[in-house]
């Protein structure tokens, strides 16, 4: 399953810390931010857990999250 969200992960710093956490605590094969898209995107393949416990858990890293539709 593929999972994009809308994020509010401005900076490469930030982008590069989100996706070094979201691979120590889940199995993601590739993750992806888009920081020059207004949504900010961020793009999850092969996701393994629900959307919503990505939601949470980037929340907990201190950025704003939802499920883009």
């Amino acid at each position: 399953m593929i999972g994009v969200f809308k994020t509010n992960i401005g900076t490469p710093e930030a982008r590069q810390t989100l996706i070094q956490a979201l691979s120590t605590s889940f199995h993601v094969s590739n993750c992806h931010v888009d920081l020059e898209d207004c949504d900010k995107v961020l793009r999850i393949a092969d996701l393994e857990v629900a959307e919503q416990e990505i939601v949470a858990f980037v929340r907990e890293q201190g950025f704003m999250c939802d499920i883009l539709e």
